[in-house]
């Protein structure tokens, strides 16, 4: 009954259009204030201490590096070598851009600025050469999602801040802690791989099938001079990955030092970016991280709430003495967020079921790593489908397109993402292989 009342209480007041961070923290405080006897001085307490986390410092640092680069003409060249790497294959362009998606996800962290970044660039090309706009538009939207796959995807932070200290009860009584930010790094690499190659395979179908346009071949010289050129944003993903992994710092100190290093190379390396734009894109990423915090400290009241009233363990134990399996319980999970993502946004989804679903899942038998990765690819699902499709807005303002033509013009490619849902929610050691790997 409590679990009603909370969980009615939120879906009415996000019916009335209210933001979803206030949405949530109304809802705390009128059950607390007419259910419970919680003293005022906790939930304010609780306010303070939700986001007294050194890992949430990486979010608004990784949010910094990627609004440099997306401002700095990092793009331009992964878009320049890509192209000269399989630009004369079927559906060229397209692949190059599934391919520039995946190198700039992979430094970005973020699925919109990888639309933004890449689309801008990349979707002229593709019209000026004769490709269908609306082949462009879905390889450009699907593929844009895949930021919040690859490391440093925000996404997975907030998944580790979302679920941190929560040490549950495994299937036989054993304690299990949450995922750390470094673990959910390095187990998003070879899912975001494998998307990636089925994203492109996709379009290398659909481009055969309709023999769209291919380039001229590029000579070795012409790979080379290209790949120097973005060789310096590629590195990036070096300083990230490498520095954690090898001990050099903690993913927060590599999200500062991302930030540094994607200002160098924008200002003073590629010299896109002028010092006088500098502020401008300091306001940008103070914004979006201001608004990201907030969604953040409301949620984590929320997950205190949850908490309190006891409802992820109760969920638990209902589900394990109920006979639901593992198998069910991930069915009913994707389809939770799936439906979640008709309505909100990725951080907002994370930040409100990864504190319920979490402790259900620990309890099932499924790791914690493996299931932040699935959560992942649902939040990848939900960017690119109406009616809250993030990438679909961002596309839309790139591509003049209204967007039901743009939810038609994706559904091959979201076809096939959600053939790629069902691969990672039911067979672990695609997300599980190289985290066991490297901590051997």
């Amino acid at each position: 009954m409590n679990t009603l009342i909370i969980f009615g209480l939120l879906l009415a007041l996000m019916l009335t259009g209210m933001p979803i961070s206030i949405s949530l923290g109304l809802t705390v405080l009128t059950y607390l204030f007419t259910m419970t006897q919680v003293p005022i001085e906790s939930v304010a307490l609780k306010l303070f201490t939700g986001i007294d986390k050194f890992e949430i410092m990486a979010i608004p640092f990784f949010i910094l590096a990627g609004n440099f680069l997306t401002h700095g003409g990092v793009a331009r060249r992964m878009i320049n070598f890509t192209t000269s790497m399989i630009g004369h294959w079927y559906g060229g362009l397209g692949l190059a851009g599934v391919m520039a998606c995946a190198l700039f996800a992979a430094i970005s962290g973020s699925s919109v600025a990888t639309v933004v970044a890449v689309g801008s660039i990349i979707m002229p090309a593709m019209v000026k050469q004769g490709y269908p706009k609306r082949f462009g538009a879905g390889v450009i939207t699907t593929s844009g999602a895949l930021g919040i796959l690859f490391p440093p995807s925000i996404n997975l932070v907030i998944y580790s801040i979302a679920t941190a200290g929560m040490n549950v009860s495994g299937p036989h009584g054993e304690m299990v802690g949450s995922a750390s930010v470094g673990e959910m790094f390095i187990a998003g690499v070879v899912p975001g791989l494998a998307l990636s190659f089925l994203l492109g395979v996709t379009t290398w179908w659909r481009a055969r099938k309709f023999d769209y346009p291919r380039m001229e071949r590029a000579t070795w010289a012409q790979r080379f001079q290209a790949f120097r050129d973005c060789v310096w944003g590629l590195l990036l993903i070096v300083v990230v990955i490498g520095g954690i992994y090898s001990g050099v710092f903690t993913p927060t100190e590599a999200a500062a030092c991302a930030a540094v290093y994607a200002f160098f190379i924008a200002v003073f390396v590629y010299k896109d970016l002028k010092l006088s734009d500098v502020p401008r894109t300091l306001l940008g990423a103070a914004s979006m991280s201001a608004m990201l915090l907030y969604i953040i400290t409301n949620a984590v009241l929320f997950s205190f709430l949850m908490t309190s009233e006891q409802i992820p363990q109760a969920m638990a134990t209902w589900m394990t003495e109920s006979g639901l399996g593992v198998v069910t319980f991930l069915l009913l999970t994707n389809i939770i967020l799936l439906a979640a993502g008709n309505f909100m946004e990725p951080s907002s989804i994370t930040l409100i079921m990864a504190p319920i679903l979490f402790p259900v899942a620990v309890k099932l038998g499924v790791n914690p790593v493996h299931f932040g990765i699935l959560m992942a690819v649902n939040m990848e699902v939900g960017m690119c489908h109406p009616p809250v499709g993030l990438n679909l807005y961002v596309s839309s303002g790139i591509t003049k397109m209204g967007i039901t033509e743009l939810a038609v013009a994706v559904w091959p490619w979201l076809l096939t993402m959600l053939l790629f849902l069902v691969v990672v929610t039911y067979w672990p050691p695609l997300s599980l292989w190289l985290p066991h790997l490297l901590m051997k």
